[in-house]
C-alpha cells in the first residue's frame, strides 16, 4: 500500500492519510477485508507518529471505512464505492467554491488558476 503525505501540505497529516486511504478504496486498489498495516508499522513506514495513525485508523472506523478485530488488526470495510467517489467529490466542490471565490475577488485570472493547479499537481505527486 503506497500512501503519499507532504509535510508541507496544510492538511494535517492523519487527514492526508485518512485521504489516501479513502483514494485507494474508491480505486479499488484497497478491497474489502484486506488487511491494512498495523499502526505501528504505518507509523514507522510514513515517518510519523503513532498518535498520527491512530488518529487516522479512528477516524476511519468511525466513518465506516475499516473496521478493528482485536488482536488482528484493522481491515478494508465494504463500502459502496460510488460512495466513497461522491463523499471525495463533494469535498472537491467545497474547497473549489472557496478557490473561485478567491481568485474572482482578487483580479486572478482562470488560466493563471489553472496553470497553479497544474504546477500543484504535478509537485504533489511525484515518485
Amino acid at each position: 500500500m503506497k500512501i503519499i503525505i507532504l509535510n508541507s501540505s496544510d492538511v494535517p497529516i492523519y487527514e492526508q492519510i485518512e485521504n489516501e486511504i479513502k483514494r485507494l478504496i474508491a480505486i479499488g486498489e484497497l478491497k474489502p477485508d484486506e488487511a491494512l498495516p498495523g499502526m505501528r508499522s504505518l507509523a514507522k513506514d510514513l515517518k510519523v507518529s503513532v498518535i498520527t495513525t491512530k488518529r487516522a485508523y479512528n477516524d476511519l472506523e468511525k466513518d465506516g471505512f475499516i473496521y478493528t478485530v482485536s488482536g488482528r488488526g484493522s481491515f478494508v470495510s465494504k463500502v459502496d464505492q460510488e460512495n466513497v467517489k461522491a463523499d471525495c467529490l463533494s469535498k472537491i466542490r467545497n474547497l473549489l467554491t472557496d478557490v473561485v471565490k478567491i481568485y474572482k475577488s482578487s483580479g486572478i485570472k482562470k488560466k493563471e488558476v489553472l496553470d497553479l493547479f497544474n504546477e500543484v499537481e504535478n509537485e504533489s505527486f511525484r515518485d
